[in-house]
C-alpha cells in the first residue's frame, strides 16, 4: 500500500498527462497481475470494480471523527486543516500522528475494505475503518480515505488508467477501453491485457454502459449545420434510464449508473416480457394514463413507421418533473404514489440484443432493431408473477381497480426535420407538451458511451430567469480550494428572505475571487466551510424548471439552477418574489 501512495504523489506532482500514464505503467509491471488488478480500482478513485455495485457507507462524517480522534484533534484544528488541503484524505496526512512504515499489502486493503463493506450497522463500521487506519502510515491513510471517498483528487481519471494499462501491456488502447466498457471492471481488464487476452471480455449485463450525451445547441440554424440527415425527438422532462432485460430479471439504472428498479416497481413487467436479452436507452418521465385501458389501447398505439419516419401521436402525454420527483429515491412506492403518481419509460435506443453490442451501428440501424424488438408480441406479468396479457396490452399501464398491473413502454416517436422552420416548430410543439426541447441525432452516426459529442445535440431554453440574494457561500474544491464559490440564494417573502436554490458555476474565476473577498469581509456567521452573508449581493440565475421542495424555506426548488451574471445595478431590494416564483410554477404546469 506504501507503494501505491507514493506513485499516487509522484502522479499528484505533475500536470504533464503523458508522465501521469508513464508513472502508473510502470508501478503496474512492477505488480504480479493479481496486484495489479487491485491497483488499477484503486487508481481509478474507487474501493470495488464498478460493476459489483458494493459500496461502503461510510460517511464523510464518520470517517471525519476517526480522524479527529486518531490524530487528537479539536474540530476547530481539523476545520483549518481542510480549508487549506481541501479533501479529508489529504488532512488526515497531514494530521495523523508518524508512523515510520507499515506492512499493509493492497490485498490486505482489499480485504478490508470488504469487511467494513459487509459490516452491520454504522458503529461496526467505524470500528473497521479505525482499526485500519490505526495500522498505517499518515500517508497510506490519505490515499485509503481518498479511495474510501472515491476522490483522488491527483488528475488521475480511469481513461488515463486505461492508457497505462495500454502502455504496460503493449496492448492496443481501444481494446483496453472495450473490454472496461464491457466488463465494468478496470481490475479485470488489466488482468486480461497482462495474460494478451482482451478479446476474450464478453458484455456484462446488468453492469450499466456510459450513456452517450448530447451538446447544447442555440439556435435551429446551429441543430442542422453538423450533419444531413437528423433524427429529431422531443427532449423530455424526466430522468435518463438503461434498462437491463435478460432471461426475464430486469434492472433499471440512473445516468449515474445508480440502480433505480425499486423506486419504479411497474416497470420490469412491462419489461420482462420482450423476446431478446436487451439493453434499452430511454427516460422516465411522469405520464398521463387515460383513465381505462380500453381508452389507453386507442391512444398509446405503436408507433407506425411512414417511409422511416415515426408517427408521434404518443408525444402530448408526458408530466411535469415535479411529479416524477415524488418517486426518485424512493425503497418503498405505494399503491397511492403509483396511481397517483404513474411513469412510462419512452425508449430511444437500443445498446444490446440477442446477444450482439450494438453501439458500432449507426442510429439508422439501431431504430430498425429496436423498432422490431418493441412491436414483437411479449407477455407482460404483474407484481405477482401472473400474465396480464401479451402484444400491445403488454404496452399498456393498466389500473384494475387498486391494482397496478404494469406501465407503458413506449418508442419514442421520431420526426424529421430538414429546415431550421422545421426544427423551431417541432421545437414549440415540444414545449406545448410539457417537454424541455428537442434532440437532434444524426442517423449515421454509432453510439459513443460517456461521450459528448456533435453527433446528438439538444435545443432546450430556460424556463425562466430569477434575480436573486446571495445568502450563503461556501469555499469550493480542488482549484477552488480557498474560494467562497458555491451560493445559496433567496427571493423575498414580504419582508425577509427565503432561500431557493444553490449554484456554483457561471462567473469567471476573477469573479469568484473578488466576490470571495467581498464575502470574507461581510461575514455574519462563520461556519467553518460555510460562510452567513450580508444579503446585498444580487445574481441572475437561470434554470430548467421548477418543483415544491421541502428543502428549502421557500418551498420551492429550481432545476439546474446556474449563474447568468452578477447584478451590481440592482440592490437586494430589487430582487425577485416569492409570487414571481409562484407565477412561474404556475406557468410551468
Amino acid at each position: 500500500m506504501q507503494e501505491l501512495a507514493k506513485t499516487g504523489e509522484a502522479i499528484g506532482s505533475t500536470t504533464k498527462k503523458l508522465v501521469k500514464t508513464a508513472i502508473v505503467a510502470g508501478y503496474l509491471k512492477s505488480l504480479t497481475p493479481e496486484e495489479a488488478q487491485v491497483a488499477s480500482v484503486f487508481l481509478s478513485g474507487r474501493p470495488f470494480p464498478v460493476w459489483e455495485e458494493t459500496t461502503l457507507q461510510v460517511g464523510g462524517r464518520s470517517l471525519w471523527q476517526i480522524v479527529a480522534q486518531l490524530a487528537g484533534k479539536a474540530e476547530d484544528e481539523l476545520t483549518a486543516a481542510y480549508r487549506q488541503h481541501g479533501d479529508l484524505g489529504a488532512v488526515a496526512g497531514a494530521v495523523l500522528p508518524h508512523r515510520s512504515e507499515s506492512n499493509l499489502t493492497l490485498l490486505k486493503v482489499q480485504e478490508a475494505f470488504r469487511s467494513i463493506a459487509g459490516a452491520r450497522g454504522p458503529s461496526a463500521k467505524a470500528a473497521l475503518v479505525r482499526e485500519l487506519l490505526s495500522r498505517v502510515t499518515p500517508l497510506e491513510a490519505k490515499y485509503i480515505i481518498k479511495i474510501m471517498t472515491g476522490d483522488l483528487r491527483i488528475g488521475l481519471k480511469e481513461s488515463l488508467v486505461e492508457e497505462a494499462i495500454a502502455r504496460a501491456y503493449d496492448s492496443p488502447l481501444s481494446a483496453v477501453q472495450r473490454a472496461n466498457m464491457l466488463l465494468g471492471d478496470i481490475g479485470e481488464t488489466t488482468v486480461l491485457a497482462a495474460e494478451g487476452q482482451l478479446d476474450q471480455a464478453r458484455m456484462r449485463l446488468f453492469h450499466p454502459l456510459g450513456f452517450m450525451l448530447a451538446s447544447p445547441i442555440e439556435s435551429p440554424e446551429q441543430g442542422l449545420s453538423y450533419f444531413a440527415e437528423a433524427a429529431v425527438e422531443d427532449k423530455y422532462d424526466g430522468i435518463r434510464a438503461q434498462a437491463h432485460i435478460c432471461g426475464g430479471e430486469v434492472r433499471i439504472f440512473s445516468r449515474t449508473r445508480d440502480e433505480i428498479t425499486e423506486s419504479f416497481p411497474e416497470l420490469p413487467p412491462a419489461l420482462a416480457g420482450i423476446p431478446s436479452d436487451a439493453i434499452l436507452d430511454g427516460e422516465i418521465v411522469a405520464w398521463e394514463y387515460p383513465d381505462s385501458a380500453q381508452e389507453a389501447k386507442a391512444v398509446i398505439d405503436e408507433p407506425v413507421s411512414d417511409g422511416g419516419e415515426v408517427k408521434a401521436q404518443n408525444l402530448d402525454r408526458s408530466r411535469p418533473f415535479s411529479v416524477l420527483q415524488q418517486r426518485l429515491g424512493r425503497k418503498h412506492v405505494t399503491d397511492k404514489m403509483l396511481r397517483e403518481n404513474p411513469v412510462a419509460f419512452l425508449v430511444f435506443d437500443i445498446l444490446y440484443a440477442d446477444q450482439e453490442l450494438l453501439i458500432d451501428k449507426s442510429l439508422r440501424d439501431r431504430a430498425q432493431i429496436l423498432d422490431k424488438l418493441l412491436s414483437a408480441e411479449r407477455t407482460v406479468r404483474d407484481f405477482a408473477g401472473r400474465a396480464a396479457g401479451a402484444g400491445e396490452q403488454g404496452k399498456l399501464f393498466v389500473a384494475e381497480g387498486q391494482q397496478i398491473s404494469s406501465a407503458a413502454v413506449i418508442r419514442a416517436s421520431v420526426l424529421r426535420a430538414t429546415s431550421a422552420d422545421d426544427l423551431e416548430l417541432h421545437f414549440v410543439a415540444a414545449r406545448a407538451r410539457g417537454n424541455e426541447g428537442l434532440m437532434i441525432k444524426d442517423l449515421n452516426s454509432t453510439y459513443s458511451p460517456g461521450k459528448r459529442g456533435k453527433a446528438w445535440l439538444k435545443m432546450k431554453r430556460e424556463l425562466a430567469t430569477l434575480d436573486v440574494v446571495v445568502t450563503a457561500a461556501e469555499f469550493g474544491h480542488g482549484k477552488r480550494i480557498g474560494v467562497l464559490s458555491d451560493y445559496t440564494f433567496a427571493v423575498w417573502d414580504g419582508d425577509r428572505l427565503v432561500n431557493i436554490g444553490k449554484a456554483y458555476s457561471g462567473l469567471t474565476d476573477a469573479e469568484f475571487l473578488e466576490m470571495t473577498s467581498w464575502f470574507l469581509e461581510h461575514t455574519i456567521e462563520d461556519q467553518g466551510f460555510r460562510r452567513i452573508v450580508e444579503p446585498q449581493i444580487v445574481l441572475e440565475v437561470a434554470f430548467n424548471n421548477m418543483m415544491r421542495s421541502d428543502r428549502h424555506e421557500s418551498g420551492y426548488a429550481l432545476r439546474f439552477p446556474r449563474i447568468i451574471r452578477l447584478r451590481p445595478d440592482k440592490s437586494a431590494e430589487d430582487a425577485d418574489s416569492i409570487e414571481t416564483v409562484r407565477e412561474i410554477f404556475e406557468q410551468q404546469r
